[in-house]
């Protein structure tokens, strides 16, 4: 049981921020043809955040079998899982150009943080 939980939360991270990615630059794309996102950007978006949330799950559950090694790892996980639903704050109300373009980066962004959370989670 504890190497599935460890292997769980290690091998979702990279789901997670492989499809953060292809949300970047989606949402990116979209902005630069001048286009607002679509019903099916932002259903992806709440796919992702909620795969952020499961990773951040089996974070907790693995917290009480191996901490890790760097305390940071943790200030990464909710960084990621907060990354989103911030960036739609700031772009409420904009040009639907922008919001693509803001969302697309912030999902760049959240992929970063997921993979500096790889490189300081041991």
């Amino acid at each position: 049981m504890v190497d599935l939980i460890l292997a769980a939360h290690s091998s979702f991270a990279g789901v997670v921020i492989a499809y953060l990615v292809v949300l970047g630059v989606w949402g990116l794309a979209t902005g630069l043809r001048g286009h607002g996102p679509s019903a099916s950007y932002f259903g992806a978006l709440v796919i992702a955040e909620g795969a952020a949330l499961l990773q951040g799950a089996f974070g907790i559950a693995s917290l009480f079998v191996r901490p890790p090694q760097n305390t940071i790892h943790l200030l990464y996980g909710l960084a990621l899982a907060l990354a989103l639903p911030l960036a739609w704050t700031y772009v409420r109300g904009r040009p639907a150009h922008r919001v693509a373009l803001t969302l697309g980066l912030g999902a760049l962004c959240a992929a970063g943080l997921g993979i500096r959370g790889l490189t300081t989670g041991g």
